[in-house]
């Protein structure tokens, strides 16, 4: 590897869940010296997860994904980065101004991909939130006056949601956030 070179790592999983790259990594540092024994004694770490983090998609078209995610859709456009496991893919970031960690869609950018297929092992939607009913009528009304084909709302006990597709036939959802799932 030429002096200074950073090393392309293509990260993935391979179907028996074990971390694998392409290319190998610079070699490891030297491990750190030990400067005292592991604590015994500390209580064991609790596991919660808190929610999910972010979503991540692929796109044939950032320009087209922007005009869909931030023009049509009204997410804010908060990263505009290449992907650090393949930098030769752009990768871009849409959530809310805040950039809140259960508000973020990632996209990155693979134009001569084919197009992908419904079945086992992937994503059938996301949904987006939306807070009431009347909201979503809102949203329904705006998606089909724009050219974007909606679902009319669809009670679904839980919520009421509309499904539609961005322009690399993601299928998206918006749903309202009440009555609640836990009600019966």
């Amino acid at each position: 590897m030429p002096t200074g070179a950073r090393p392309v790592r293509l990260w993935h999983v391979n179907d028996d869940l074990q971390e694998t790259t392409d290319q190998v990594a610079e070699p490891a540092a030297a491990p750190p010296e030990e400067t005292s024994a592991p604590s015994t004694t500390a209580e064991p770490l609790e596991l919660k997860l808190r929610g999910i983090h972010h979503v991540t998609a692929i796109c044939s078209n950032l320009e087209r994904t922007v005009s869909f995610y931030r023009d049509l859709l009204g997410l804010t456009l908060i990263k505009r980065t290449t992907n650090e496991d393949d930098p030769g893919a752009r990768h871009f970031y849409f959530g809310d101004s805040e950039a809140t960690p259960g508000s973020i869609v990632t996209f990155m950018e693979y134009s001569n991909m084919e197009q992908g297929a419904i079945g086992v092992g992937v994503v059938h939607h996301f949904a987006l939130r939306a807070g009431s009913l009347d909201e979503l009528s809102a949203w329904h009304q705006h998606l089909n006056a724009h050219g974007v084909q909606a679902t009319e709302p669809i009670n679904r006990t839980y919520y009421s949601s509309i499904y539609f597709r961005d322009p690399d036939g993601n299928i998206l959802e918006i749903a309202t956030d009440g009555p609640g799932i836990v009600v019966e």
